[in-house]
């Protein structure tokens, strides 16, 4: 009870409006979480926080079902097949961003690389290659 009651101050700290739900929800998986913030969307809501040391972005329905995690990693932390193909197919670009995303249907991992004229991210699957997610040109 007193957890619930510390990350219900933390939201209204914030200035937001966490419902009881999704704070319950929050406290049974993350109970030990610190640096806690949240949004709130119009069908979600969105808590970033540290856990274990590492900063995680989790997302919630409004009725408390977690939709899925987020968390930014280093290269050397994705499977090694996607490492592989990333230094063979992209090696003139550099990794600007690499994050993590684990739903109930699975893990995806969303790099973003660039070169002097080009931002790509990249989407992937752990036993699946690197398709295009978005592409634009720099100016």
């Amino acid at each position: 009870m007193l957890v619930v009651v510390f990350t219900t101050a933390i939201s209204f700290a914030n200035d937001v409006n966490v419902n009881a739900r999704v704070l319950q929800s929050f406290n049974e998986e993350f109970s030990s979480a610190t640096e806690v913030s949240w949004t709130v969307g119009e069908n979600y809501v969105k808590a970033e926080f540290v856990f274990n040391t590492q900063h995680i972005t989790a997302f919630y329905t409004p009725d408390g079902d977690l939709l899925g995690l987020a968390r930014y990693i280093s290269s050397v932390s994705l499977p090694v097949a996607l490492q592989n193909t990333l230094k063979r197919d992209f090696s003139g670009y550099w990794i600007s961003d690499l994050f993590e995303v684990t739903r109930n249907s699975g893990t995806s991992y969303y790099v973003t690389i660039e070169n002097a004229d080009v931002k790509m991210v990249l989407q992937a699957q752990p036993n699946e290659d690197w398709s295009l997610y978005k592409r634009s040109r720099k100016i």
